[in-house]
């Protein structure tokens, strides 16, 4: 009588060699996240031709702006848990379309009042791609790659915020605002199909849910050509399915206290990514540097945040420790508080500003990184979600706490000083995970 053959798929795919069937993975993700980071710097580049057209203040711009955010926050706090209960690709390819969509339907837009509501439709759509993008690609990744690859994938985001702003710049003067959001509508529509035809569902997910046997073995077979059928298939001891109350187990099994830690991470780091994302270039302008000069400074940001995501990457596939992450928060907190010190000297606001992004944006890749790698399949885009859905809020808060203190009379100098703040608390925040990290590991091992 044959025995049957039974294989744990997750030991599989850490042990095979990086297939092109995983980069494809990894690449139609990063397109996702790349749109992400295009509409996050949208709304910058056409705020002086919008306000003007649609004859609307800068204060309620920020609303509008505000809006688009809080559209982005429910997204990832609903998406999330739907992708754990109905699967990755589905929730991820509309919400491909949701964001194409509503990008349209900004294009469209005649008054405030539609323009407040197009940005909460597109919010919802860009809200809950990128957790979903963070499992998947982490799920298809060799645990000895893993960060890396994740990481990787999220560059795609400062790749997308520094092509927005070359395309602002061709476009706008030619055909007008609404030509930024009529490409940032098609693309992730073309995206959408995209991923539709190749983008797989999450193996450990189809496992966990009873999914089909022969869908499975079709994608181990083009991870490794030549492996299976496999007539069993498990996904590791320590993974299980999820209940009925997804977001409650993010609580059990001794979780709660890093995944408190997570959401402060990600709200602090948030809130300045986007403070900074909002107000670099005015502050440098404001300094006597040209506003040509100050948007090329600003770009910096995103290079540094991808050089980050790309160097730091390796160094927590290899320690898999929220130390580095503490000492990334770290270097964020001394980089931008140097941001207030460079006053008009162009060097050093180009090497401040580098550093910033390297250390916030590279510190934003490997806390998604982190949190993906921490949460069993059954809860990870629950887990990622609602670290990310959290940290919104604090992109939410970022802009309006930077221009009220702006607006206040403080200096530039005093605002980043008090920027630097939230780095020191996530430092603070991500020290303690090591701590509390390495002494439940020790107590289980």
């Amino acid at each position: 009588m044959k025995q049957a053959t039974v294989l744990d798929v997750r030991q599989f795919v850490d042990e095979q060699p990086f297939s092109r069937f995983q980069v494809l993975v990894a690449v139609v993700c990063g397109a996702l996240v790349f749109m992400d980071g295009f509409d996050a710097q949208a709304m910058g580049f056409v705020a002086t031709s919008l306000t003007a057209q649609l004859k609307i203040t800068r204060a309620a711009l920020g609303q509008v702006i505000s809006t688009g955010l809080f559209g982005m926050m429910i997204g990832a706090l609903v998406c999330g848990p739907l992708a754990d209960r109905f699967g990755r690709k589905p929730v991820l390819v509309a919400c491909s379309f949701l964001f194409g969509i509503g990008s349209l339907l900004t294009a469209t837009a005649t008054s405030l009042q539609t323009l407040v509501f197009f940005r909460l439709f597109t919010g919802l759509g860009l809200g809950g791609a990128m957790p979903n993008a963070i499992a998947l690609t982490s799920e298809y990744a060799p645990k000895r790659f893993r960060a890396t690859t994740v990481m990787t994938m999220f560059t795609g985001f400062s790749i997308g915020a520094a092509v927005g702003g070359l395309v602002a710049a061709g476009l706008i003067s030619r055909f007008g605002w609404q030509s930024i959001f009529v490409v940032g509508g098609i693309l992730p529509c073309l995206i959408g199909f995209i991923a539709l035809a190749l983008l797989p569902e999450s193996i450990r997910f189809l496992v966990l849910k009873a999914g089909s046997k022969e869908r499975v073995n079709r994608y181990l077979s083009r991870i490794s050509p030549g492996s299976g059928p496999f007539d069993e298939l498990v996904v590791g001891a320590d993974e299980h399915r999820s209940g009925a109350f997804v977001v409650k187990q993010l609580f059990t099994e001794h979780r709660t206290k890093i995944t408190l830690l997570l959401w402060l991470m990600f709200f602090m780091n948030l809130l300045n990514l986007y403070f900074l994302n909002s107000w670099l270039p005015t502050v440098i302008n404001d300094n006597g540097i040209r506003v040509e000069t100050a948007i090329i400074i600003t770009t910096l940001f995103q290079v540094g945040g991808a050089a980050g995501a790309l160097l730091l990457g390796r160094v927590v596939d290899r320690l898999l420790s929220f130390t580095v992450l503490a000492w990334a928060y770290l270097g964020a907190a001394a980089s931008v508080f140097l941001i207030g010190e460079a006053g008009a000297s162009i060097i050093l606001l180009v090497l401040t500003v580098s550093l910033a992004g390297f250390c916030v944006i590279g510190g934003q890749t490997s806390s998604n990184a982190l949190a993906a790698e921490f949460y069993p399949t059954a809860i990870r885009s629950t887990g990622v979600g609602w670290a990310l859905g959290i940290g919104r809020i604090g992109s939410i808060i970022g802009p309006s706490l930077g221009g009220a203190l702006l607006s206040g009379g403080g200096q530039a100098r005093q605002v980043f000083w008090a920027a630097a703040v939230p780095a020191l608390i996530a430092c603070a925040a991500a020290f303690t995970a090591a701590f509390i990290h390495r002494k439940e590991r020790g107590s289980t091992g």
